[in-house]
């Protein structure tokens, strides 16, 4: 069974692709913006999961990020930089995927913001993964 530093490593990975999409995108005007921020959040997402699963900290099967910082903060543990405005990036998660196919309007965000929320937040998960595993005993 995978440590809890494993699974955090592992999510950090993947954060990282979605973070890369991102980027990639951002710098492309005909990409629609509802895919770079879905990556955008996607990155958020299991930057703060990473940290949690570090942590020990269960949490549910969910892409809201309000949600996942509450669980940092009853934990006691820092939040990432951009704690207040993460939640701008919710509606990527699912609404923007799903209900603007059916017709719903479609959400709008400054690249560029999103990208470095993103870059900014998985930066964070980074340092604290690399700190505690630098000296927790939880890795073994």
């Amino acid at each position: 069974m995978s440590s809890p530093a494993d699974l955090a490593r592992a999510l950090l990975r993947k954060a990282a692709d979605d973070l890369y999409v991102a980027q990639r995108l951002a710098s492309d005007a005909n990409a629609p913006v509802w895919i770079l921020g879905f990556h955008a959040q996607q990155a958020v997402e299991k930057a703060l999961k990473a940290v949690l699963s570090l942590h020990r900290i269960e949490y549910p099967r969910t892409h809201n990020l309000v949600m996942l910082l509450e669980l940092l903060r009853r934990a006691a543990i820092a939040a990432p930089p951009d704690d207040n405005e993460l939640a701008r990036l919710i509606p990527f998660g699912v609404i923007a995927r799903y209900e603007a196919a059916l017709g719903a309007a479609e959400i709008d965000i400054d690249r560029q913001w999103a990208v470095d929320v993103a870059q900014r937040t998985t930066q964070w998960a980074e340092e604290v993964v690399s700190t505690d595993r630098d000296t927790s005993p939880d890795d073994r």
